[in-house]
């Protein structure tokens, strides 16, 4: 898994430990002038092989990023998924991604809708897990889920069209239901019964605040403050899909962290 991140040290721990739980079995991880704890909390996963730390300073560096990590690491990897720290992919058919992404047989990259999860009407920031403190989301045809992730042979990629697909120039492309891709992810069905990725693009409302105020990844310019309402969709309440996951994860961070 390959992510560029900005001052979001206290969110990593849970985002890694979840989707090593789920098969993710190495991240590379860009870190874009973090002034906060980043490198801290990273550094015992960098210390067993889990995490490699890339310290990549500059404006708009997301997609060079992605470009680096797919350079130097092409060869490492038989697949690489491109996310943020604010996303989380979710298998609702299978246990793991892995075992998800062997039931699609052969393929060269796979786009995985969002399921864009809202604040619940919380105002601050409270202890706990970020899937366990957001449990309410959009309805699957939101329009916002048309927004896909990518899961990609990296030796096939040539560049990015974005944070969301890269360019492919030959294979076996498709949408997360394993059919084959043949017109953009704006036109084409949402699809979240397989396999989605949980975006809390907010969290709550002081929390929307200081994503705002670090600024985007691609872009020299501060969110508007209309983008929390947007993305504040609550429609499906206290969504279980998640129960399973949040137990798991307690139980192995409570066996990695106790004193």
């Amino acid at each position: 898994m390959c992510a560029i991140a900005k001052n979001e040290g206290r969110y990593l721990q849970e985002w890694i430990e979840y989707h090593n739980m789920l098969g993710v079995e190495k991240f590379y991880l860009y870190d874009n002038e973090s002034t906060d704890d980043t490198q801290a909390v990273l550094q015992p996963y960098i210390d067993r092989g889990l995490v490699e730390y890339t310290f990549y300073p500059g404006m708009k560096m997301q997609l060079k990023a992605y470009k680096d990590c797919v350079r130097k690491h092409k060869r490492q990897s038989q697949y690489i998924a491109f996310l943020d720290i604010d996303e989380f992919i979710v298998p609702v058919k299978h246990n793991t991604i892995p075992e998800y992404m062997e039931s699609l047989g052969k393929f060269t990259s796979v786009q995985i809708n969002w399921m864009v999860y809202g604040s619940g009407g919380a105002k601050t920031r409270t202890d706990g897990f970020v899937i366990e403190r957001f449990r309410d989301h959009s309805v699957p045809d939101e329009h916002l889920n048309h927004h896909v992730k990518t899961i990609a042979n990296p030796r096939r990629i040539i560049t990015f069209f974005s944070a969301h697909r890269p360019f492919i120039l030959f294979g076996k492309n498709v949408d997360a239901n394993g059919k084959r891709i043949k017109e953009s992810f704006w036109t084409r069905p949402i699809v979240t019964d397989q396999i989605r990725v949980n975006h809390y693009a907010i969290k709550s409302y002081d929390e929307f605040l200081e994503k705002r105020s670090r600024g985007r990844a691609r872009f020299n310019r501060l969110r508007g403050l209309d983008y929390f309402e947007k993305y504040d969709k609550n429609e499906i309440k206290n969504d279980p899909i998640m129960d399973k996951y949040i137990v798991a994860l307690k139980k192995i961070m409570g066996i990695r962290f106790q004193s």
